[in-house]
């Protein structure tokens, strides 16, 4: 295992698609205690004051691994593993990766890729959460972990990622997926899901497909497959 850390930095995601570039492996992360244009999902700005964990780390997809998108639901339990020994029973996932505390978001991730390597970004609010109008938000040390910092954090996240990743190509996404279940929202939750053409639709969770896609029940009863998509508590 491999952790770099640096003061400050534009994007973690950008200097780890640099390194991947370079020939850097897996077991590699990069953290940075602040980070000047951090982005999330659609292009998003993310705030990252100091205090809060910013990190990438690099999958090299190999011949039999399973869809590189599923990715996702591995980080996903893989992060959730790690909070959840410090704020027991306190979060859950929202599809398909982001770590929630009720309807307060905690953590979010980001997964580019450039040839062979998916990128992996994963953001936590340790000490502090940024206030956005239309979104809710929270930290560790909000859900009273105030003895978490940004280094200890990534020292547990890691490890749990390289055994999830081993996971997922030895077994397959099936156990991923069963475990992604046991800690995500439960079955019937109200969500709104909006589409990448601008659709929004109304539903609730039914389940995730074999593939990982979200299965939204509608209201008339009928489902959808959700493969890409903002997706919101409501």
């Amino acid at each position: 295992m491999d952790i770099r850390t640096v003061a400050e930095t534009v994007s973690t995601n950008a200097d780890m698609r640099t390194l991947a570039g370079d020939g850097v492996g897996e077991g590699t992360w990069l953290r940075a205690e602040r980070q000047s244009g951090g982005r999330g999902r659609l292009g998003r700005d993310w705030e990252s004051p100091a205090g809060n964990l910013y990190c990438s780390t690099i999958v090299r997809v190999r011949p039999g691994d399973p869809p590189p998108p599923t990715l996702a639901l591995v980080t996903a339990v893989a992060v959730h593993q790690a909070i959840d020994a410090l704020v027991p029973g306190r979060t859950q996932i929202k599809w398909p990766n982001d770590i929630m505390a009720g309807p307060a978001k905690l953590c979010g991730m980001l997964l580019e890729r450039t040839g062979d390597a998916i990128i992996i970004g994963i953001g936590v609010n340790v000490m502090a959460h940024p206030q956005i109008a239309d979104r809710p938000t929270t930290s560790l040390w909000a859900l009273g972990a105030v003895e978490s910092s940004a280094g200890t954090l990534i020292d547990s996240i890691a490890p749990v990622f390289a055994d999830t990743l081993h996971a997922w190509r030895t077994y397959g996404l099936d156990p991923i997926r069963m475990r992604w279940l046991a800690a995500a929202h439960r079955p019937g939750t109200p969500l709104r899901v909006s589409l990448p053409d601008g659709e929004v639709l109304d539903g609730r969770f039914d389940h995730l497909s074999s593939g990982g896609e979200l299965i939204l029940r509608l209201d008339n009863g009928a489902t959808r497959a959700i493969h890409a998509g903002d997706v919101f508590l409501v």
